[in-house]
């Protein structure tokens, strides 16, 4: 902290500034789990950059896998599919229920869940979505208004009718003052109390993630989901849920919603598909895809369908298989969830551990008891991580700044784990 880093302010002074603030690190280099600044300085990335690199930088595979598009085709007028997007698709539908068998390939998570949406509007012929307070699934125009994480949705002018939302499940800070540390989802009650006595009668889905990222790394508690799914059934919504973070492999399964017991009506996938190279898709059932159809639903962007994003996101799913990446993430997951536990025995500013596989929260509090948040200390602490080596967090905006997500890639070493832990352990140290 406080060293010289050559880094010169000029570089970026043509770049609009996007909220985050620029790291004096112009990174030159990236592979697997190490990045190199302009000077050659070695970095820890303990968030797979913006969480999408999994299977870690620049993996030789989908290097080929680009190699390979650029033999043939990087991009094709929207009427036209290549191989490996027709691929893709039966990859996919082999991965998952038999009700979740067709899909669209689009840009980014956010293009994915705009999509989602305007399905599930076209084909319950209703406008209202609901999601859950904390939530990100975008910064696109209907997107933006149900993305409740760093503030999203404050100073840019009026949601899209029909929005709202309701608490999350979060266990370590009741959103309603009902529960400690054991959520009975009472919550998930209230909230659609609140959904009835707003709506017009017009709901039509809801969307939430199966374990909330940039909100906190909320993990509902057992039953919660398919709870949420009977609540959607009971008004005629579909349930749609982004997994744009917790999918293959990073939660140590393919898909997370296997791990709770519920299937959704549309699902979407994006930073964990493309290994770090953009790419979203929705995905839904054969009845849904043919209502839709059948009301002249037309969903057309640029991209849609590329051929490059789809022979990438093809060597992704082969590596996370031939890799048997999953049960590294769990293995190497119970790594370093003792080892932040073993950091909360020791520094009473952690409040609290949680997280499944390799996406981990550690929460920061002034006080255990009164649990009340400690950002500022959670700042500072990132910093002297930054200064130390370790890129160890990408939430660095306002209360967020308290909950540190921990996302290394899921081909991370044991050497690297231990070696970032105790990066982080010295950071406490010099701040605390």
């Amino acid at each position: 902290m406080g060293q010289d880093t050559g880094y010169d302010p000029t570089v970026a002074r043509h770049l609009i500034r996007y909220g985050m603030g620029l790291s004096p690190h112009v990174i030159v280099k990236a592979r697997g789990a190490t990045l190199w600044d302009q000077h050659g300085r070695e970095i820890l990335d303990f968030t797979s950059g913006q969480m999408c690199a999994t299977i870690g930088h620049n993996h030789p595979r989908i290097v080929a896998a680009m190699h390979k598009a650029c033999e043939g085709a990087l991009h094709l007028y929207s009427g036209f599919v290549g191989p490996a997007v027709l691929g893709l698709a039966e990859r996919l539908a082999s991965m998952l229920p038999p009700q979740l068998s067709k899909s669209i390939f689009l840009s980014t998570g956010g293009e994915a869940n705009e999509a989602a949406a305007r399905m599930a509007r076209v084909a319950a012929g209703r406008y209202e979505i609901v999601g859950l307070n904390g939530g990100w699934h975008g910064v696109t125009g209907g997107m933006a208004g149900l993305t409740f994480a760093g503030r999203q949705h404050v100073d840019y002018g009026p949601r899209k009718p029909g929005t709202m939302s309701i608490p999350p499940p979060n266990c370590f800070r009741c959103p309603i003052r009902h529960c400690r540390d054991a959520c009975d989802s009472t919550c998930l009650d209230v909230g659609f109390d609140m959904v009835d006595a707003q709506s017009s009668g017009s709901l039509a889905a809801f969307i939430a993630e199966p374990v909330q990222s940039s909100g906190g790394v909320i993990v509902p508690p057992e039953g919660y989901l398919p709870k949420l799914k009977a609540k959607c059934q009971e008004r005629g919504m579909l349930l749609i849920l982004d997994e744009a973070q917790t999918a293959f492999g990073r939660m140590g399964s393919n898909f997370a919603f296997e791990q709770f017991g519920v299937v959704p009506d549309i699902l979407t996938v994006s930073k964990t598909l493309g290994g770090g190279v953009a790419i979203g898709a929705a995905i839904t059932s054969e009845a849904i895809e043919q209502e839709c159809h059948d009301k002249g639903f037309v969903h057309v962007t640029s991209h849609v369908s590329d051929p490059l994003p789809a022979e990438v996101a093809l060597a992704v799913l082969d590596v996370l298989e031939e890799e048997k990446l999953n049960a590294r993430a769990n293995e190497m997951g119970l790594r370093l969830r003792h080892g932040l536990e073993t950091l909360q025995a020791r520094h009473e500013l952690i409040g609290d551990v949680r997280g499944h596989g390799l996406l981990q929260g550690v929460e920061l509090v002034k006080d255990r008891e009164t649990r009340e948040p400690d950002a500022e200390r959670g700042r500072a602490i990132t910093e002297a991580c930054m200064a130390r080596g370790l890129s160890m967090n990408i939430v660095s905006v306002g209360g967020m700044a308290a909950v540190w997500r921990i996302a290394p890639p899921l081909t991370v070493t044991p050497a690297e784990i231990d070696r970032g832990l105790e990066i982080l352990d010295d950071a406490i140290r010099s701040v605390s």
